[in-house]
């Protein structure tokens, strides 16, 4: 509730200027209705002092030292010409603070300083004190405390936004330094596929030449030369198979065998069953197949979301929801665990990364935040063509 307040007060500065006026206002009524005998009617004198000493605290944030003139000047006359004031120095207070949390720390304790002072000789002098008496130094002790906090707002204020600005400065870096090794790896990558691909298929491509030049005239040197292709494919196929192991993750399935599909997803949620994690699988719509390489994008965000699930939900159930619309396959995966970011198993983003390059891959969207019940959700829509066909968009 507080906060509330907080917050619409500081949708509208001018209220939040005034307020302390109108408590001041209010408060000096009540107080000029106290006196020896009993309560008793307003005292219109220091209740309109007050008020006026009041007005410019409307400005206050706008014009902090012109405000504090002008308050400071008005409850300077008050303390000359009216005998029992109230409240005071209650608007000098306001302004003080004001004044203290605006400006720069040297720039504040000197006028506030000065104006302390100046109101504790105004004082003295009105009253026929000396300057040392207990009253006196009690007002300049209870002025200066205002200085005081005001700068520790102004302080606190000041630390509160160099941390979100660190903490703003610190997440464009992790993301900008996710981002550039994801492309590093991804040049890595391209460039040994391309080493291994072009040299293999540069060597099978003048062994298949020799051979169909030569299967008619020398067949036994055909044989040698399609020999020597078996052996260069086999060569290329293992190699790729190497380069592609260095992508694997722990429980990824073999890369010799199919790619899978949505029909293997009561497998994959079977095997996350087994760690202990219960997973619920909902299917709206009539199943049609898709291209394969967006069922293969598909299966991967709902074992990356699942992955994340089980390492980082804490005890939580999962639900994978498959909505096939017209044109558009929708994958839901929310658990309903303490929530975090999809990305979590990789402190690097890489999970959230990759499981939006492939959504994105395809034309499609990857969307990942707080699910309705809690936990968390992420939540993809990919193109379904009706026919199916593989787009030869990236694997």
């Amino acid at each position: 509730m507080i906060k509330s307040a907080r917050n619409r007060l500081a949708r509208h500065p001018r209220a939040r200027d005034a307020l302390p006026a109108v408590l001041l206002v209010v408060l000096a009524v009540f107080a000029s209705m106290a006196g020896p005998s009993g309560w008793h009617g307003p005292r219109a004198a220091p209740v309109s002092w007050t008020a006026a000493a009041c007005v410019p605290l409307v400005w206050r944030t706008r014009a902090p030292v012109l405000v504090l003139a002008a308050v400071v000047a008005v409850e300077s006359v008050q303390l000359a010409v009216v005998a029992d004031p109230v409240l005071l120095p209650g608007a000098s207070l306001v302004a003080l603070y004001t004044v203290a949390s605006r400006l720069p720390r040297a720039r504040a304790w000197a006028i506030g300083l000065v104006v302390c002072a100046g109101l504790t000789a105004g004082l003295a002098a009105a009253r026929s004190r000396s300057i040392l008496d207990a009253h006196t130094l009690a007002w300049f002790d209870v002025l200066v405390l205002a200085v005081a906090i005001g700068d520790t707002t102004r302080s606190r204020r000041a630390y509160l936004a160099t941390l979100h600005d660190r903490a703003e400065r610190a997440e464009r870096t992790r993301e900008d330094e996710a981002a550039r090794r994801v492309a590093a790896e991804r040049v890595r990558i391209a460039r040994d596929l391309h080493d291994v691909v072009a040299h293999h298929i540069t060597l099978v491509n003048a062994q298949a030449g020799v051979a169909r030049h030569l299967v008619l005239t020398d067949p036994e040197a055909a044989y040698r030369a399609l020999a020597q292709l078996t052996d260069t494919s086999r060569a290329a196929l293992d190699e790729l198979r190497a380069t592609v192991g260095l992508l694997r993750q722990d429980g990824d399935t073999d890369p010799r065998a199919p790619a899978p599909t949505l029909a293997d997803l009561d497998d994959l949620a079977a095997s996350f069953r087994g760690t202990g994690l219960p997973v619920e699988v909902t299917v709206i719509g009539t199943p049609r197949p898709a291209a394969p390489s967006v069922e293969l994008a598909a299966f991967r965000i709902i074992q990356e979301a699942l992955t994340n699930t089980a390492k980082h939900a804490g005890p939580a159930t999962a639900h994978v929801r498959l909505d096939y619309g017209e044109g558009t396959l929708r994958v839901d995966v929310t658990d309903t665990g303490r929530g975090g970011p999809a990305g979590a198993a990789d402190h690097d983003g890489h999970g959230l990364i990759g499981m939006r390059e492939r959504a994105h891959a395809f034309g499609g969207t990857l969307d990942t935040g707080t699910g309705d019940r809690g936990g968390y959700r992420v939540t993809a829509e990919l193109p379904l063509p009706l026919t199916p066909g593989d787009s030869g968009a990236p694997r």
